[in-house]
């Protein structure tokens, strides 16, 4: 029984707020229409093409008074929320994050469209800047490059293996996390994470308990739930623009002669 528009003007002054979910080009241009026509607004990953475009609607929002949050739905992953609490200080993480080609958001690389989760995984647990970056890139199917590989080194020390595909035969969505003391292996997809640890007697491996719940639900959740008590968005637009900054470092250094070094 929900109405449905064929003009998305059509709802303005009918609703008090939006999840935007169109091909990332199209991101700046809805989005800063939703925005000042007095819409909170939840637009997904990436937050725009630009920094620039980031940045018109970080202030638009600002200038409005409404809410801006960006769909990083792995934030609200009962696997990562679980592990939190025993991610203190990475070494080295390795993640992949693989899938069947999408026929959709293909306007950007992979690197844009799939591997920006884990790049604002990373900026979250981490929480160092990022030194340096090693990165190469190739296109399959689409005219942007379809399979990514990324080697990134904090200033803290921790180093991280990213590699992100869309054209695996089968969907893979994990990440691995070695500290000083043990190591998670977190599953985005089932929503499990094991732990190992040392002992006395050896290494102990244990199941951490996993309250599982559709992320998307959470999100969704979440986003009204900011917008009922005034509060900050869970992942607001700064964070998103900083995610996307990420993301362009690693695609200059995959575009320089296809395989680079960035410092």
């Amino acid at each position: 029984r929900c109405r449905a528009f064929s003009d998305f003007r059509q709802m303005f002054g009918q609703v008090e707020a939006v999840s935007l979910a169109v091909p990332t080009s199209a991101h700046y241009g809805l989005g800063h229409k939703l925005l000042n026509a007095g819409i909170h607004t939840l637009i997904e990953k990436p937050l725009a093409l630009t920094l620039s475009q980031a940045d018109g609607l970080i202030r638009a929002a600002r200038r409005k008074r409404r809410l801006l949050q960006v769909g990083h739905i792995e934030r609200f992953n009962a696997a990562i929320q679980a592990a939190t609490q025993h991610l203190t200080h990475p070494r080295f993480i390795e993640v992949d994050r693989l899938s069947p080609y999408p026929f959709r958001g293909t306007d950007v690389s992979v690197v844009l469209d799939v591997m920006i989760h884990d790049l604002d995984m990373l900026l979250a647990v981490v929480r160092s800047r990022v030194a340096r970056v090693d990165a190469l890139g190739i296109s399959v199917l689409s005219q942007s490059e379809d399979i990514a590989n990324a080697r990134v080194q904090f200033a803290s020390g921790c180093v991280a293996q990213l590699t992100a595909s869309r054209v695996s035969p089968e969907p893979i969505r994990r990440i691995r996390v070695f500290q000083e003391d043990n190591y998670l292996s977190i599953d985005y997809q089932a929503q499990t994470v094991d732990l190992a640890h040392r002992t006395r007697k050896g290494i102990r491996r244990v199941a951490l308990p996993v309250n599982r719940r559709p992320p998307l639900e959470k999100e969704l959740e979440a986003f009204v739930k900011s917008i009922r008590q005034k509060r900050p968005a869970a992942v607001t637009g700064k964070d998103g623009r900083e995610a996307l900054a990420f993301a362009l470092r690693i695609e200059r250094a995959m575009h320089r002669h296809g395989h680079r070094y960035e410092s």
